[in-house]
This record gives C-alpha cells, structure tokens and sequence, in this order.
C-alpha cells in the first residue's frame, strides 16, 4: 500500500503543493476585497461573508479538485495540502482571532471543507485508482454546494436550506457527475443535492455530501459493477 500512494516525483510535486497553497491563501485574501466592497454596496455582514465562503469553495476547492489529477500522481500530497489548509483554516477559531471575512462564530464548516476534501480524494482514488473518480464528490461539494448558497443567499439574505437551493445544486452537480463517472455520477449528484439539506453541527453538509456521494460511487461501481 504505501508504494502506490507514493508520487513519482515528490520533489515536483511537493513544488506543484506549496504553490497551490499560496494561491489558496491569496484566493482568502482575495475574499477581505470582495467582502470590503461588498460591505460598501450596502450588503449585511453575514451576506457578504456567505457569499466569499462560497467564492472559496469555487476557486480554492473546486479549482485545485479538477487540478489534482493533473498535477499529482498519488493522492499523498493533495491528502496533506488539505490537512495544512485544515488547520490554517483551524487556528483564528482556536485563538478566537477569526478571519471575519471569510469565517463566522457560529461553526468551523471551512474545516470540515478542508479535511472532506482530502480524505474523500485519498479514499477514492486508492479504492478506484481512477484520479478523476475521486474528484467528483468534492466537485459536488466545491461547485454543487456553491451554488446553494449563491441562489439562496440571492433570495433570502441569510443561510437556510430551502429546497430552490438543491434544485440549483442538482443542476451544477448533474452535468460533472455525469461527465466523470457516468451514470453512477448521476444518481450520486442525486444524492448528494438531496442530502445538502441536512446538517448536525459539528457534521455539515460538506461532510455529508462527500459520504453520500462516495459510497454511491462505491456501491454502483464496485458492488453493482455499473
């Protein structure tokens, strides 16, 4: 086991992490902008902060996801890019010293995001040894849960879980199912969009998407052999 999560090139590929970690914080600092002019346009804390988490799950998530397998050969260091994130992400919550723009008192859901992202992708890439199968439930959370929050955060100005949410995510999540893993993909995004509306604090929907998502995977393709 430990000779096939090995990269090929750990030196590259180490180079490839520590500059997707710098453009991730960039992309966080991008958001104190975005949250300032926001803030100016007359939106409510709590919109503008909303909207940057998803902002982040698009282009620090989604972007590195549909990157990984492009640049790295084992899941190793994606694993341990997210577990550094993790725990940038982690330490304003500790010392009570929150990036305001971007976090919020209430939970660590950017956490969870971090920490779902890397194990989903290390699980599924060595149960498949398919790197593109493994991106896609993070593509459902990256990109499906951005656009909850977006349509939702444009009707209601406030975090809810109306159901015109999973409709939008259904309509993101369907299409990168389908193109990645085919009809198991599908009824994952399914799934997936379904499930979004559930959370139990400290288990988000971040966490629960990429379950869902990653046993459906499993089941259609291992169990049913679809």
């Amino acid at each position: 086991m430990l000779l096939t999560i090995l990269p090929k090139n750990i030196t590259l590929e180490s180079i490839e992490a520590i500059i997707l970690f710098l453009y991730v914080i960039g992309i966080l600092y991008v958001t104190k902008i975005l949250y300032n002019i926001m803030r100016k346009r007359g939106l409510p804390h709590n919109v503008a902060v909303y909207y940057n988490r998803k902002f982040i799950h698009v282009f620090a998530g989604g972007v590195i996801a549909l990157l990984t397998p492009i640049l790295f050969t084992s899941p190793l260091i994606p694993l341990i890019l997210a577990a550094v994130l993790a725990v940038f992400c982690y330490i304003p919550h500790k010392r009570g010293k929150l990036l305001y723009w971007f976090q919020v008192e209430d939970n660590m859901y950017e956490v969870n995001f971090c920490i779902m992202w890397g194990i989903t992708i290390f699980v599924l890439w060595i149960l498949f040894n398919n790197p593109w199968l493994a991106i896609v439930p993070v593509a459902f959370m990256a990109f499906g849960d951005a656009a909850t929050g977006v349509v939702r955060n444009t009707l209601f100005k406030r975090r809810t879980k109306h159901w015109i949410g999973n409709i939008a995510m259904f309509a993101t999540c369907a299409p990168l199912g389908l193109y990645y893993a085919g009809l198991p993909g599908l009824v994952a995004a399914a799934v997936a969009s379904l499930i979004e509306r559930f959370e139990f604090n400290p288990i988000d929907d971040n966490v629960l998407i990429c379950i869902s998502a990653t046993v459906i995977l499993y089941i259609m393709y291992v169990l049913l052999h679809i």
